[in-house]
């Protein structure tokens, strides 16, 4: 299933638009676009549960306020306000799930496109659907401005012992921190409540956004090491798509709650 739903079709759409651009990065920017409008009707209701949380950040503080240590009070009291919202507090967990999925397919493609064996086309044909067969000549062109797509985005530095990232890599760290940033709850409150409370130390949703705002983009890093850069071209992309949408989500709530006003 993985296969037929996932890893095929994906190898094949970027396959398609490379035969359109004559250019992987260009495909890769593409098709990831094309995913993530694809993807924006399982996506959206997480989004704008994450900025639903944010709006109700002040009432959770005055809870924690008032009921101190008392963590079981706080929890029944925390679950009445999300079902009266009707949040789901780890929604924003969605979207960083979907993109490893898709991350996982996305690498097997690579792998399959990028892997430097000298047998490139033959394999590509053995899973392109017939319309996209390449012929037996055919050279991928994996150069995309000083990328070479096949192999990681790092440099090395003379006088350091380890590579360091790339402009791309850098830049794809980045976007994919102030996205998560965008998709957290209130993350500065809780922490300065959880000083505050020692019970809130423990506090799960807390420590959930907490974790994910610097948990992804380090993956981000830690896997633009070894993967090609393909794949962190795709992973700058989709984040800024994800930060974008996020942006006109939490305008929106804005907006929307100064007409209610």
């Amino acid at each position: 299933m993985f296969y037929t739903l996932l890893y095929q079709p994906l190898l094949n759409g970027l396959i398609f638009f490379y035969k359109i651009f004559g250019n992987l990065g260009w495909a890769i920017i593409v098709l990831t676009i094309l995913i993530r409008l694809l993807l924006v009707p399982l996506t959206l209701p997480s989004l704008k549960a994450a900025s639903k949380l944010k709006e109700i950040a002040p009432e959770l503080e005055k809870l924690k306020k008032k009921y101190g240590k008392d963590k079981q009070k706080f929890a029944q009291a925390q679950l009445e306000i999300y079902k009266k919202y009707k949040i789901n507090p780890a929604a924003g967990c969605l979207p960083q799930i979907i993109q490893l999925i898709i991350l996982i397919a996305l690498y097997q493609a690579f792998a399959k496109v990028l892997h430097p064996d000298g047998d490139i086309v033959n394999k590509l044909n053995e899973v392109l659907y017939p319309f996209l067969k390449l012929p037996a000549e055919t050279v991928i062109n994996t150069r995309f401005f000083y990328l070479d797509l096949a192999k990681p985005d790092i440099f090395h530095l003379s006088g350091f012992a380890f590579p360091l990232p790339g402009i791309f890599l850098l830049a794809a760290a980045l976007v994919q921190f102030l996205s998560s940033k965008m998709m957290q709850p209130a993350v500065k409150v809780a922490q300065e409540e959880a000083k505050e409370t020692p019970s809130a130390q423990d506090d799960l949703t807390a420590a959930m956004q907490t974790q994910m705002l610097y948990l992804f983009p380090l993956m981000t890093i830690l896997i633009g090491f070894s993967f090609p850069s393909g794949l962190v071209l795709y992973w700058f992309v989709f984040s800024v798509f994800t930060a974008i949408q996020q942006y006109f989500v939490n305008k929106g709530f804005l907006n929307n709650g100064r007409k209610n006003n």
